[in-house]
């Protein structure tokens, strides 16, 4: 006896949410896999008209995928070379830090309950440093070291090949997808996703370098100690909405306790949050806003969904993958029609 695949209704659901979960636990155990590359489809996507524009000029769409890695490569390099020295002395700071948050709360003890058990788990914590079990073993970074590298080789390669090829994926799925009536319009709502994607990560790269320059001058005016190395952080981790800067505020109060005495403590972490809102409230809004606009709601839930599914890299895919998944379906109507240059070839 035959039966068609849409026969039962209930089988088809039964059937996409197996799948579903199936998916879901694949991308979660695989994750050293599949986060990496996910990362370079999208960082792919923001370099698209990039290479789209070395392509109009000439350039081989093989040469072109090699300059943008390159690119891409020397740029990570520079900005890990440029952190490394404040890194390091933030390292060699833990100790005094852990010593300046004990003598805040010894300071203000009358405030805090259950005091002695706070001065227990940080004696604790303060004799585990002194033994030098706190801090990564050389052991550890030697057992670190190729789950890194595999990450890394398998980042350069995805977006290596992504770029090379990304208009044939986009033919293949669009194809596979539709039918020979609607291959044109997934593939412009492909062209859309792609478009809305880079625009966005543009204007945010701009708003968050021009947070980091801000927030870099504002703490040394106040005469905070490795001001620059702060400044980067801001830029880095406002890409990760929300976990980002509750991170940079986390982080400015402990380094204020150590800094600076009295309310000048928390100068370092004030003017960030001022800044920061400046940035949120006025500034992206007013840039993003205009090309982009999806509900809040959905925005927390898919930022919460993929830090839970792959860490800091999910915080940065999060909304990307959210743009592209609301063009592909069509609720964002924005950007539908493609200009021919960024059309295939």
């Amino acid at each position: 006896m035959n039966r068609t695949p849409t026969a039962d209704p209930v089988l088809r659901v039964s059937a996409a949410i197996l799948a579903g979960l199936a998916l879901l636990v694949c991308l979660k155990l695989a994750q050293n896999i599949f986060a990496p590359l996910m990362l370079a489809v999208i960082v792919g996507i923001i370099f698209s008209p990039v290479a789209d524009r070395l392509e109009r000029i000439g350039l081989p769409r093989g040469a072109v995928s090699i300059l943008l890695l390159v690119l891409i490569f020397f740029l990570i390099a520079s900005l890990a070379f440029m952190a490394e020295p404040y890194i390091t002395a933030a390292i060699d700071r833990i100790p005094t830090v852990k010593y300046e948050i004990r003598k805040f709360l010894f300071e203000y003890r009358d405030l805090i309950r259950g005091i002695d058990e706070v001065e227990q788990a940080l004696g604790a914590a303060q004799k585990k440093a002194e033994d030098g079990s706190a801090m990564p073993s050389v052991t550890d970074a030697l057992y670190l070291a190729p789950v890194i590298v595999a990450q890394a080789l398998v980042f350069f390669g995805g977006l290596f090949f992504f770029l090379l090829t990304r208009w044939s994926i986009y033919n293949w799925l669009a194809h596979r997808i539709g039918d020979n009536t609607t291959t044109a319009a997934i593939l412009d709502r492909f062209c859309a996703a792609e478009n809305s994607v880079a625009r966005y990560f543009a204007t945010i790269s701009l708003i968050n370098v021009g947070l980091g320059f801000a927030v870099t001058g504002g703490l040394m005016a106040i005469g905070m100690p490795a001001a620059p190395i702060w400044g980067i952080a801001a830029a880095l981790l406002n890409y990760v909405l929300y976990v980002g800067p509750a991170a940079m505020v986390a982080g400015l109060l402990l380094n204020g306790l150590v800094a600076f005495d009295g309310l000048m403590s928390f100068a370092p972490a004030a003017v960030y949050l001022a800044l920061n809102m400046c940035e949120a409230q006025f500034v992206t809004p007013g840039l993003v806003g205009k090309h982009i606009r999806i509900n809040p709601f959905l925005i927390f839930v898919s930022l919460v969904f993929w830090l839970w599914l792959w860490g800091p890299i999910g915080g940065i895919v999060a909304i990307p993958a959210t743009v592209i998944v609301l063009h592909l379906f069509d609720i964002i109507g924005e950007g539908r029609k493609t200009p021919a240059s960024r059309r295939p070839a």
